[in-house]
């Protein structure tokens, strides 16, 4: 495989997740709060990264980790996986799934204009027209 398709491939991998995974939150959620339904979940993913490092033999580069990297990180977590998540959550909960997946993944929008202000990324003609079909894209889900 080429090396270039690969982080392709990979993003093609996380689409799947990615888009399966609301039909296991709707479902998880019914009978819990989303506290509960975001500790569960943040439970699970800890104990099964650790045994990766373990496994890995990454443990070390843990605690090796420089403090930039770790803010940074930190901060991305506590956006995506902690306010984003819960927010995520409790709309999954009172609302359509059909409806409150399309926005909440409409979540990419704020990250080219995020990229573009403080990463310096272009916006280019073809960008725009993607961010264009993108709102379009969710406005026609929402019905």
């Amino acid at each position: 495989m080429s090396a270039k398709f690969f982080p392709y491939l990979l993003a093609i991998t996380t689409l799947f997740f990615w888009g399966i995974a609301p039909i296991f939150g709707k479902l998880g959620i019914a009978k819990i709060s989303p506290y509960t339904a975001l500790a569960i979940r943040s439970f699970v993913v800890a104990f099964i990264m650790i045994v990766i490092l373990l496994i890995r033999g990454d443990f070390k580069e843990l605690v090796q980790v420089d403090l930039k990297s770790a803010v940074f990180i930190g901060l991305e977590g506590i956006f995506a996986s902690l306010i984003g998540h819960f927010t995520y959550y409790y709309a999954l909960k009172l609302g359509e799934t059909t409806k409150v997946v399309p926005i909440a993944g409409a979540y990419m929008l704020i990250t080219v204009l995020a990229a573009a202000i403080f990463l310096s990324e272009k916006i280019t003609l073809i960008k725009g027209a993607g961010i264009v079909l993108i709102l379009g894209g969710v406005l026609l889900l929402r019905f």
